[in-house]
């Protein structure tokens, strides 16, 4: 047996002891070398053996750690056959109450889809910050009225060449936030009762937006691995007058599922075909796992509506119909409150217009840093760092369900992001658990308030952006005792 040989079996009996725990970053090589008396060159050819056979895993600047072992992952949670019809959207008034229940900064917060901030690149947008309001300090203080600083908007434009979509920096109109471009594409679109079809589950921010507006929601069946349902889709439009599609097809919140190109495709051609809105929520791009850009609606609209152009048998010139909305809430800070769209020029105008009656303007000097921070290459550096270390995260989140939540429990396989959608096996009444663990200083999201319909009430969404600590894993524990506790299996044992 050579040395490194020899060295890695004694590394790996002491992460087999849990003298290193899974997840726990090892010594540096100094240290290693010093404590086996052996040279650094041996500890990394030792280390190196390790992570071929999957027991440690390198990260960029930052060392070996030692991997969580792989469980046999749970069932996908099911996809609901609904009964689709219009509903007005009501109740949401209860996501505000959690939101300030749980801003706490003692609580485990597992459930707004926030990026704890140490997992934030807040040093590097600090020097953005600092070297923007030095050299721009007239234009920062003033209005960036719509459609926004220009230098946020070329850089944008350049980003949105990974999904595929050629768009110049006229076409972009800065928001504030991802929350605020929704409602100005729904504003822009569509009018109060009219009929807006949505994912089912969906984020319900946009539930918010929709109530607001005075619109009703149409739920359609998504499957947890692969999105919207097409077919129910179109079924839904040869029954109702549907204004508008709402979805988020990269890394949807709350499934994590990305949607195949192929149904992204015919989800463009359906728009087509019946003339109605798509308003593409983007917000995760850039945290896929796999480290690839998916293509955007946007992106493979432009080139349905190219190959509709150079085809001679096409009777009439077809219209654009997809809106994309995205913001660096999930990526850079969500505190920027820094947001855009893309719209056609049909309705880019009126959602200008908007945009300014509402608020004016975003603020400037977030607008500023957030342009130099793209500028300097920051961003991608920060997204090829983060994104290996969400994937992690959610594995590690996954793993500690399977083990203290009760049998059965079904859990979701995200591509991307960093939230778990989670489906107890038993009955149990997810908004009374949240109303328990609340008690208990942790904050979850239950699945009711991810439709208007207020289905889903056995489900939860974790979120997993979150650095994982003791006091991370004994809430996960103890939010599984909760819920064995309210299974009727449970409260009916003697």
């Amino acid at each position: 047996m050579t040395l490194y040989h020899e060295i890695a079996t004694k590394i790996q009996a002491l992460i087999t002891a849990e003298v290193y725990p899974p997840g726990t970053r090892l010594p540096g090589v100094r240290r290693l070398s010093q404590q086996f008396n052996v040279s650094i060159s041996t500890i990394v050819q030792a280390q190196r053996q390790l992570e071929d056979y999957g027991l440690l895993s390198a990260r960029p600047r930052s060392g070996y750690y030692v991997c969580v072992p792989p469980q046999p992952p749970a069932a996908l949670p099911t996809s609901l056959q609904q009964d689709m019809q219009p509903t007005a959207v009501t109740g949401q008034a209860l996501v505000l109450q959690l939101a300030k229940a749980t801003s706490q900064p003692d609580f485990i917060q597992l459930g707004a889809a926030v990026p704890d901030a140490a997992l934030l690149p807040l040093r590097a947008l600090q020097r953005s910050m600092n070297t923007s309001s030095r050299h721009h300090n007239l234009q920062a203080a003033a209005y960036a009225f719509p459609p926004g600083v220009s230098e946020l908007r070329s850089q944008i434009a350049r980003r949105m060449l990974l999904s595929g979509c050629q768009v110049s920096a006229q076409q972009i109109l800065i928001t504030s936030g991802c929350q605020e471009a929704l409602m100005l594409a729904l504003q822009t679109v569509a009018k109060p009762g009219d009929t807006i079809a949505v994912e089912s589950p969906t984020f319900y921010g946009l539930l918010q937006v929709i109530e607001a507006l005075g619109m009703q929601v149409l739920e359609i069946p998504t499957d947890p691995h692969t999105g919207l349902s097409i077919h129910a889709l179109e079924l839904a439009l040869e029954q109702w007058p549907v204004k508008a599609c709402v979805l988020i097809p990269n890394y949807s919140n709350p499934l994590g599922c990305l949607m195949p190109v192929v149904r992204k495709q015919q989800l463009v051609a359906l728009a087509q075909r019946h003339a109605f809105t798509l308003i593409e929520d983007d917000v995760y791009l850039g945290l896929g796992f796999d480290g690839h850009y998916p293509p955007a609606l946007l992106g493979l609209e432009q080139q349905h509506l190219q190959q509709a152009s150079n085809t001679p048998s096409t009777p009439t010139q077809r219209m654009p119909q997809v809106i994309y909305c995205s913001s660096f809430a999930k990526t850079i800070a969500p505190g920027l409150r820094v947001g855009w769209m893309v719209l056609p020029p049909q309705h880019y105008p009126r959602a200008e217009y908007l945009k300014y009656v509402n608020n004016l303007a975003t603020p400037t000097l977030p607008q500023l840093a957030v342009a130099d921070f793209l500028q300097r290459g920051g961003y991608e550096r920060y997204l090829q760092r983060i994104r290996p270390h969400y994937r992690q995260l959610t594995e590690r989140f996954a793993q500690a369900i399977s083990q203290y939540f009760p049998p059965d429990t079904r859990i979701s396989r995200p591509a991307g992001g960093f939230v778990l959608w989670v489906e107890l096996a038993e009955p149990v009444d997810t908004l009374q658990l949240a109303q328990q663990a609340l008690q208990h200083r942790i904050s979850i999201a239950p699945g009711v308030i991810f439709s208007a319909r207020q289905k889903y009430q056995r489900c939860i969404r974790i979120n997993c952006a979150l650095p994982w600590t003791d006091s991370v894993a004994s809430g996960l524990k103890k939010l599984g005792h909760l819920c064995k506790a309210m299974s009727p299996a449970e409260s009916s044992q003697p």
